[in-house]
């Protein structure tokens, strides 16, 4: 379990691009599992989309990817106040199942795959109520800042 306070630690996002707001389960070097709640007041349904107002896919990507970092960043025993940095490198095989809106609980399950010369890759799923929403490969890098 990690509340927002210790993600903050192994995440350098802040409001409005922090997309993880806890983790219920880690298990390190193998997978996690990670809570978005998706609400009225995030500034993106300002414009996307005043009227009906879906959370763009490109965000729950990023929001699985900072998942992705979390797990790495924890596995390595790391932290961007060590000077090192968790860049998002690539996404593939990219699959939306349906519209995630404010009052959605997005749980997102990514699991480690592999790491070659310092690009960690991950399988991800985010699931509403049990339903798959969205899955991805997503490529992370671990870089000195």
């Amino acid at each position: 379990m990690m509340d927002v306070n210790e993600i903050r630690e192994y995440l350098p996002h802040r409001y409005p691009f922090l997309l993880v707001d806890r983790v219920v389960e880690i298990e390190l070097g193998k997978s996690i599992t990670a809570i978005k709640n998706i609400t009225i007041n995030e500034p993106i349904f300002n414009g996307h989309f005043p009227e009906i107002p879906i959370f763009p896919g490109v965000l729950i990507i990023e929001a699985m990817a900072q998942a992705a970092g979390i797990l790495g960043f924890k596995t390595m025993d790391k932290k961007p106040s060590d000077g090192s940095i968790y860049m998002f490198a690539g996404v593939d095989n990219v699959r939306f199942k349906r519209q995630v809106v404010p009052g959605d609980q997005l749980e997102m399950k990514v699991q480690y795959v592999s790491d070659k010369r310092g690009i960690w890759k991950f399988e991800c799923q985010s699931y509403v109520e049990g339903k798959l929403a969205c899955s991805a490969t997503i490529l992370c890098a671990d870089r000195a800042r």
